[in-house]
Formats: C-alpha cells, sequence, structure tokens
C-alpha cells in the first residue's frame, strides 16, 4: 500500500521539527538540570570544613547543622547560620521535592534584611557579611556567595594590634572578669562615637586604628575581644542599636560600651568618666533603664528574655 503526503504536510514537518530543535536549544540547561534530577534526585551537598572563627555554638534562635538539608523554615535559618558561622565564601545546597515551600522560603529570608543581620550577629565577626547574594532555580539548587566584613589583611592588623595591647594590659593575675573589664576600658578611653559617619565607623577597624567608631564598631570590636579570650558571646541588635551579650558562669548578662563611653556633645567631652552603668548587667536592669534603644526582640536573642 502506497501512503501519499500532500505537500502542504511536507512543508510543514520541517517547521515543526525546526521550532521543536528551537525549543530544546533554549532550555538546554533546564533540560539537563530535569535530567540529572531524575537520574540523582538528591544531589550531594560539598561541605568543607568550618574555618578557625567558627564558634560551633547553639543558641534557641538558631543552631549549628551538619546535613545542610532542609525540610523546614527553621532549617534554612539553621543553614544560612552555619553558611556563616563556618566562615564559607560560597555554598550549595539542594531543597528536597518533599519541602515544596523552600525556594519561596529562602527568598523570604533573604529579602528581609533584619533577618539576615540577625543571623550574622550569632557569628565571629570575621565570619560575618558586608553582602549576602543568594541565587535559586525552580528545580531546588540554592546558591549561597559571601563577602566577608574583614579582609585578610584587616583580621591580620586586629589580631597584631589585640596581642600588642593584651601584652600591655594583662597581667598573669588577672582573671577573666578583670581582662572584660580592662578591654572594656580600654576601648572606650581610646574610641570616641563618630558623629560624621567615617570610614569604617562600623567596624572593629575603626576602634583600633581610627579611634571612632559608631554602635556596630564597638559592639565588632568587644566581640572579637570576646572571642579571642574564649568567651561565648554574640552581638544584639534593635532597630536602631547593637551592643553585646556575653556568656559566664552559666549566666547570659549584657553589656553595651556605646553607652558607656563619656558622653559627646557639640565635639566637647562633658563629662570625663567612665561609666559602668550598662556593664555586665541583665535584662531585667538593661530594661529597667527605658531606653528605646534597648528594646530588642526577645524571641531572637532568646537567651537573654526576661522570664
Amino acid at each position: 500500500m502506497v501512503i501519499l503526503m500532500s505537500n502542504r504536510k511536507i512543508r510543514v514537518l520541517p517547521i515543526l521539527l525546526t521550532i521543536i530543535l528551537l525549543v530544546v536549544l533554549f532550555n538546554i540547561d533546564k533540560i539537563t538540570d530535569y535530567t540529572a534530577k531524575i537520574i540523582s534526585p538528591t544531589p550531594s551537598v560539598v561541605i568543607d570544613p568550618p574555618n578557625s572563627y567558627a564558634s560551633n555554638n547553639d543558641y534557641i534562635y538558631v543552631q549549628k547543622t551538619s546535613t545542610f538539608v532542609p525540610y523546614s523554615k527553621q532549617d534554612l535559618y539553621n543553614i544560612f547560620y552555619s553558611v556563616l558561622d563556618n566562615g564559607y565564601e560560597t555554598f550549595t545546597f539542594y531543597c528536597p521535592s518533599e519541602y515544596t515551600d523552600c525556594i519561596s522560603d529562602v527568598q523570604d529570608i533573604t529579602g528581609d534584611q533584619t533577618v539576615i543581620t540577625d543571623f550574622g550577629n550569632f557569628v565571629h565577626p570575621y565570619n560575618n557579611f558586608s553582602n549576602i547574594r543568594v541565587v535559586t532555580d525552580s528545580l531546588g539548587e540554592v546558591d549561597i556567595v559571601v563577602t566577608k566584613m574583614y579582609s585578610e589583611s584587616e583580621i591580620l592588623d586586629i589580631n597584631d594590634k589585640l596581642d600588642s595591647i593584651y601584652s600591655e594590659l594583662f597581667t598573669s593575675d588577672m582573671d577573666i572578669y578583670d581582662k572584660i573589664l580592662a578591654m572594656h576600658d580600654y576601648i572606650i578611653d581610646n574610641t570616641s562615637y563618630d558623629l560624621d559617619d567615617g570610614e569604617n565607623s562600623g567596624d572593629a577597624y575603626g576602634v583600633f586604628f581610627g579611634g571612632k567608631a559608631k554602635c556596630a564598631g564597638y559592639a565588632d570590636a568587644m566581640a572579637i575581644v570576646l572571642s579571642s579570650l574564649g568567651v561565648k558571646n554574640y552581638k544584639v541588635a534593635s532597630s536602631e542599636h547593637v551592643w553585646n551579650a556575653v556568656y559566664l558562669d552559666g549566666e547570659w548578662l549584657q553589656l553595651d560600651l556605646t553607652w558607656d563611653d563619656p558622653v559627646v556633645a557639640n565635639s566637647v567631652n562633658v563629662t570625663d568618666t567612665i561609666r559602668h552603668k550598662f556593664y555586665m548587667i541583665d535584662t531585667e536592669t538593661l530594661l529597667s533603664y527605658d531606653t528605646e534603644e534597648h528594646n530588642f526582640d526577645q524571641s531572637i536573642y532568646a537567651e537573654l528574655r526576661v522570664n
């Protein structure tokens, strides 16, 4: 039997094939990813060792993860915290198919600067970020790129500076409380609040090499000191301010070097007495001062909440 095709059908066939080919070419990456996902539905996550500044601490709000496989929004919180705490500059993880809201939850998290900043407050300042870029695809891959707050040369400078300060201030009979107090007073003695938003005023470099800082600079400097002394700590942030929390002898206490610094008005020191009103106090005492800048979210910095 002979089947005859009309000329019209013969002409349409190459056009259809061309269209199909173009669709394939323009979507080759998606097709390849989809095929790869079918073949290997759970891609393996490459987990490098943490750097030397990782704290490896679990908190009520965020905890370290070792698997980096999320099944809830809390798991995503833990992944972002762990990426920062480990000091990673790049990291890739994958949303499992059963977590259907994973990508949208990632976008919610990374779209809220306050949430990302809170994660950074729980890690060593050297592992904190100045910028985070997150790229997702429809198949569940999440790529994180971290730009660090401090360069390697700045870290070396600060560490060398601290070694010099410690050798000058610390004596063999000083305990950890003496050392924290000495560094609290040293930073206040050698730093003034920056009213002009100068370079590095928001980090510890401005404290140790510029002598001027905003509250973020004071808090970073003290966090670096506390970590170098082996003291568990993190930074606490409200909508307007940031300071330090310290864990010693089974108790969480707070200290705020910015508010302990002598008051400066119109570039004139109105007092030259170092205050310790905000030094190593509990949350009830802090809140009793009724300063709006210290109204922090106790569900985030939950170790400090008033029972």
